[in-house]
């Protein structure tokens, strides 16, 4: 499917879940934690905050986000990055951005995207994204889900399946994304960055349903 194909699809789905939302008239809003109270450790792992320019917050819209960089300090590897989008509605056409549009924004090219399913504790095993994307000679390999509800989804379309789906049957139109990234060193292989993320993600998966709530 060539690129111009799915942007048509994208923009449809988009420009119909937004009218759909405006013609359902209530709405039932729930409010987790904030996610500026995110946790800074989980046992070696220490985070430091990214600033995320206004500019930025200005596109992303009336959210509430994380970008925080973690490093084991026990380890000699690459930092693992957090990126969090959480909307509490999505009624006003504020949604979710996918990676695949910001990244490629940001100069980075896309390999391909392959689902895998994960099994981390605290919840059922579900499918994530995960790609490698490079800029130059830097490769950074990407991991993202997008989560509500309890429910966690790798495609962009089944998240705006149920979207729709939640706000018909719950009322509710709130969602989040989740996007984990590590650099590859020279020489280290895709599953070494691969067990790193999700090494990381065992820490993050138990904790998202007080930020983003059932």
């Amino acid at each position: 499917m060539n690129s111009r194909v799915r942007f048509a699809i994208a923009a449809f789905l988009l420009a119909g879940t937004a009218l759909l939302l405006h013609l359902l008239n209530y709405e039932v809003v729930i409010r987790g934690k904030t996610l500026d109270s995110f946790p800074y450790q989980f046992g070696s792992w220490q985070g430091s905050n990214i600033v995320i320019p206004q500019d930025v917050l200005d596109i992303l819209g009336p959210g509430d986000f994380l970008l925080r960089d973690y490093r084991d300090l026990t380890e000699k590897n690459p930092n693992v990055n957090l990126y969090v989008q959480y909307f509490p509605s999505q009624r006003a056409g504020d949604t979710i951005h996918s990676p695949k549009h910001c990244l490629p924004g940001n100069g980075w090219s896309w390999g391909e995207r392959p689902r895998i399913l994960v099994s981390l504790r605290g919840h059922a095993p579900f499918p994530v994204s995960r790609a490698i994307i490079a800029k130059g000679d830097e490769r950074q390999l990407v991991i993202y889900w997008y989560w509500a509800h309890d429910r966690a989804v790798a495609s962009e379309y089944a998240a705006k399946y149920y979207l729709v789906a939640d706000s018909i049957r719950l009322h509710r139109s709130d969602g989040s994304l989740f996007r984990i990234l590590t650099p590859l060193q020279q020489d280290e292989t895709e599953d070494a960055a691969q067990q790193r993320s999700l090494a990381f993600a065992s820490h993050v998966v138990p904790l998202i349903n007080r930020y983003v709530p059932r």
